[in-house]
Order: structure tokens, then sequence, then C-alpha cells
């Protein structure tokens, strides 16, 4: 099945960087009030086939932006991993508004399902939020691929590794001051609907994040606990996509 046409954007923070970015329409039968923002996980894009897989069923529930966070693929920028993104979400959602959507969900995978939440508990203007194998807090080690991946955060030779590799290009030096963890900018959310999706499967993050996750935000509030799912995009099934989708029409305010 081929996937649905995008047409890509060029978007602008508040900062000035500039955000590699692509508006999907809504498919037939689709509301045309409905916009979806897509935000990806760490080291990955929009123009991932994965990525355009999940873009292609969500719109069948809503016209959908997707869009490289800053020093990822053709944004501009350094990644900063999970703080001034929230940054390039608001470009998104603003862009959306722009194009004539009235209610705004958005949806983030792993370091974009925190920034997602980091947005909608900080910056709000959101209809729906969805957080999909985020994690809860920062600085997590428990498991082999979070390692790997402080080191590539950490290490000149990982950040090398990172840009030659993933076109991910990755700011240096620490933190400061250390933004509002995922969990606690979830108690900010409400009345904003909140679902937390999570593989018990995960090899990134176990499930207690997404308890910490939903257990910190306030009513409305879901948590779907997947059998089976792993991590993020590449895991995702068409399936899985098009319950969200339906999440988002049934609770988008």
């Amino acid at each position: 099945m081929p996937l649905a046409p995008n047409f890509p954007v060029m978007l602008r923070t508040e900062d000035g960087v500039r955000i590699d970015a692509a508006h999907t329409p809504p498919a037939a039968g689709a509301g045309d009030e409905v916009g979806i923002v897509v935000a990806h996980g760490f080291t990955g894009s929009w123009r991932e086939r994965t990525a355009r897989r999940i873009v292609h069923v969500l719109s069948g529930y809503g016209g959908v932006i997707a869009f490289d966070f800053r020093g990822h693929g053709r944004s501009g920028g350094e990644t900063t991993v999970g703080d001034l993104e929230i940054l390039d979400v608001e470009a998104a959602v603003r862009h959306a508004r722009v194009v004539g959507y009235r209610r705004i969900a958005v949806v983030g995978f792993s370091m974009g399902a925190s920034v997602a939440v980091r947005h909608a508990g900080l910056r709000g203007g959101v209809g729906a939020v969805v957080s999909v194998s985020g994690p809860a807090r920062w600085y997590y080690r428990g498991t082999k691929p979070m390692r790997q991946v402080h080191w590539a955060i950490e290490r000149p030779l990982g950040r090398w590794a990172a840009r030659v590799a993933k076109r991910t290009r990755i700011a240096s030096g620490q933190w400061d001051p250390v933004p509002m963890p995922p969990y606690e900018a979830a108690a900010l959310i409400s009345p904003t609907p909140l679902l937390v999706v999570h593989g018990d499967a995960d090899a990134f993050f176990p499930l207690e994040h997404a308890h910490q996750l939903h257990d910190g935000a306030r009513e409305p509030k879901e948590l779907w606990i997947e059998p089976g799912y792993g991590h993020a995009e590449s895991a995702a099934t068409p399936e899985l996509i098009h319950r969200i989708g339906k999440w988002i029409t049934t609770n988008l305010s």
C-alpha cells in the first residue's frame, strides 16, 4: 500500500532553529479539524519508513505534522535530548494551527514522548497527549541500550558516532539547570487527556517508567500496557497506531 503523500515544510522555533517537517493532509473521511503532531525518538527522523508508516495510519484520523527535532536529519542546531526540544514541538503545533487544525494532539515516541509530556505540562495549548515508550525521569542507566545511549550523549567519540551513523548532532556539556522530568510535568497536563502507552518487552525503559508517568498525572489519564511490545516506532504495529488514533478522536478536547 503506498504511503500517504506529504508536503515538506521548514519551521522555525522561538530560539531561531530551523526544523525540517512535513504536512500530511487527512485522508478521506478523517476529521478536517484534527491535527496530530508526531514527535520521533532519539536519532530518529520523520523521513524514516517506520515513521512514515505511523504518519500514514494517523492520517486516517486527522492531518499530521511530522518533524525532525533539532540536531536530527535536516533540522538545524544540536539536540539537547529532551530540554529545548519543547520549542520544536511548539513550532509544529503552531504550524498545525496555521494550516487550519483547531483540535491538536501530540504523539511522542521515546525521547519524543518525554518532550510531548513536558511540552503539554509547561506550554499547554494542545487537546490531547500520547506518550509511547517514554521515560519518566532522566539519567536512567538500568538497561544496556540506555547505557549505550548515555555513552553516545556524554562521550566525544559517542557524539561523533551518532553524527556519522545517525545524522544526529548532540550538544556537548551538561544540562544547566536540569529540566523538569517528565513525571513531574505530567502532573501539570490536566485537564488535557493523557495516554501512556508502554510495552512489557521494552528493552530501553522498563514498565516502572510508564507507571511513574501515569501515577504522576492527574485525571483524565489512561495507561495501556502492551504485551510483547518492544520500544517506540520500530516496534509499533499498525493495529496499535490505529487504536491510538481512535483514542485521540474520542478524547481530544
